[in-house]
């Protein structure tokens, strides 16, 4: 990969990584700090449509795609590995394993995609916000940047708020909910996850392990 990469950058909160309508030169590896995908309406409301932890790769898109179709924005202080758009189909004919990596990742976002519309379609609040935080405590542990029981959260209840579908204010009587029946507990920057199984069977969740997920 040393062959591909073009260098690192390192970025702060709030700042824009990849803008929806944009065409980056650059396609990037999250090696530390965390993101937020999404979409902006002409009325200035978001949808988030992902959360972005280490090991992601943001800018395939417009590689594919000619340019982005959401936008990303840092959430908290960054470092990435640097790619060159225009290395990326050298890289699926010269590295074909790790292509397939490539490919892997995008089908991991489809499958977020399709459960997010569920999510957002048929699940209630409940199942909804408990979904949002076993996959982000799941996603967490995959990357080792969570303990089973606990992660520090980066992301802010209106970022899950705008992922859902739900206003703030419900989103927080949902949390106070789900800490009620000491299933979890999100404040101070902090998730504790103090029954992952009944957060699972809440989201409607099978506890099964997860795929191994490829690193680039």
């Amino acid at each position: 990969m040393e062959t591909f990469k073009a260098g690192e950058l390192r970025v702060d909160r709030d700042t824009p990584i990849v803008l929806e309508g944009t065409s980056s030169p650059h396609l990037y590896t999250v090696l530390e700090g965390t993101a937020i995908r999404f979409k902006t309406l002409e009325d200035g409301r978001r949808q988030v449509i992902g959360f972005v932890l280490p090991g992601d790769f943001i800018g395939l898109q417009a590689a594919v795609m000619a340019e982005m179709q959401h936008s990303v924005t840092a959430v908290s202080a960054m470092h990435l590995c640097v790619f060159n758009r225009a290395d990326l189909y050298r890289m699926f004919g010269e590295q074909p394993e790790r292509s397939f990596d490539v490919t892997w990742l995008a089908a991991r976002e489809e499958h977020f995609l399709g459960d997010q519309l569920v999510t957002v379609g048929r699940r209630s609040a409940l199942e909804r916000v408990a979904h949002a935080l076993h996959m982000l405590h799941g996603r967490a542990l995959d990357v080792g940047i969570a303990t089973k029981t606990s992660m520090d959260m980066p992301f802010t209840q209106e970022d899950l708020a705008d992922a859902l579908g739900l206003s703030l204010v419900h989103t927080n009587k949902t949390l106070s909910r789900l800490r009620a029946l000491q299933v979890a507990s999100w404040k101070t920057k902090k998730l504790e996850i103090f029954d992952r199984e009944r957060l699972a069977d809440i989201a409607g969740i099978e506890n099964a392990p997860p795929p191994i997920r490829p690193l680039i």
